[in-house]
């Protein structure tokens, strides 16, 4: 009888073990983590550019992250490539969040994204739970890969607002901007180094604000001075749309062509030779488009970078809008479907039979 009852104490605590929820740290080989990130030496991953994204493949019935914000962000969970919704992060001190919950048993599949700007908050993931079995597994990376360089429009500034909208930080969403259609296009992971009102040469209205020309080699966008290690990836193609702050509310800067070509030189220092498009903005005015001009034969003779013809009157009033001007979702599709024949033809990427 005694053996009996160990024999069934023994089955017992197989089964709870079998079962129970299981922690990884962030730093987990099998969590990995898509854009410019700090690995703490506790196992924490810190973060702060938009659109940076989290993934692991995990067995359970639920999924939960113990996470701090410096500041706030909004975030897009995703399970099996499917959207649940958005979560709103705030918080200094560790805190831990459901992701999503009454999943069937099995493995699935999380992709978490930050969809807003590094200047709102800084996220530091320390650990994920899963509910269940509680195996992890890696997500492993897409065969291409797309950085890009940027400003609002490259954030998803007022995307999901009205026309008649200001900007509210729920309604920023990269996930709707142009470059994630591209990349949701291609089948690619996409990086994103953005942040509003930047300019390459000078910022909106000539705020003083560090320009994305001095923000690109950096770690953070918003939160320190470290230098970013561009060795942590290699993208397929750098898209750069910046020009828009530079000569708006009647600055034009002598120095926006210079720093440009600058801009390249540093992308090719670090990538090689990779494919380079410099985007024309929508909404360029007259003075941007002349500036663009002199950059084209600045850069004719650098294999592999091109300049994409402009997109008059693309996003319209009444349909594309967003909030402050700012193409919503809508536009972003317009904007990404001019611009997909144009990546098509630099990589050699073959576009889809059904468009």
């Amino acid at each position: 009888m005694r053996k009996l009852t160990i024999l069934m104490l023994f089955l017992t605590m197989g089964i709870t073990t079998a079962f129970a929820d299981k922690t990884v740290k962030a730093n987990d080989p099998n969590i990995s983590f898509t854009g410019r990130v700090q690995r703490m030496d506790d196992g924490a991953v810190r973060y702060d550019w938009v659109g940076t994204y989290v993934q692991t493949i995990f067995y359970g019935s639920a999924i939960t992250v113990r996470i701090a914000e410096e500041g706030e962000s909004y975030n897009l969970v995703f399970i099996d490539g499917k959207p649940l919704g958005k979560i709103h992060f705030s918080g200094k001190e560790p805190h831990d969040v459901v992701l999503a919950k009454g999943l069937s048993n099995g493995n699935h599949c999380l992709r978490l994204q930050k969809v807003t700007e590094g200047e709102f908050g800084r996220t530091t993931i320390y650990s994920f739970t899963a509910k269940g079995k509680g195996n992890f597994k890696a997500v492993k990376p897409k065969e291409r890969l797309i950085e890009v360089i940027g400003d609002s429009y490259s954030c998803g500034y007022g995307a999901e607002g009205t026309e008649k909208s200001h900007f509210e930080l729920k309604t920023e969403n990269c996930y709707k901007a142009y470059e994630c259609a591209i990349a949701r296009y291609f089948d690619a992971d996409c990086v994103i180094v953005a942040h509003s009102g930047m300019g390459m040469a000078r910022n909106y209205a000539g705020k003083t604000m560090k320009t994305m020309t001095l923000r690109y080699p950096l770690l953070f966008d918003d939160h320190d001075s470290i230098a970013y290690d561009f060795k942590q990836y290699r993208p397929d193609l750098v898209i750069i749309n910046l020009g828009t702050n530079d000569f708006s509310v009647n600055g034009a800067p002598d120095n926006y062509v210079s720093n440009y070509v600058r801009m390249i030189k540093t992308v090719r220092s670090h990538y090689g030779d990779v494919p380079v498009l410099c985007v024309t903005p929508h909404s360029a005015n007259i003075f941007l488009l002349a500036a663009l001009k002199e950059l084209r034969g600045q850069i004719a003779d650098m294999k592999g970078v091109r300049i994409s013809e402009p997109m008059p009157h693309i996003v319209v009033s009444g349909h594309d809008i967003g909030s402050d001007s700012h193409p919503n979702w809508r536009g972003h599709q317009k904007i990404a479907a001019t611009l997909i024949p144009v990546v098509a033809t630099m990589t050699g990427w073959e576009m889809k039979d059904d468009l």
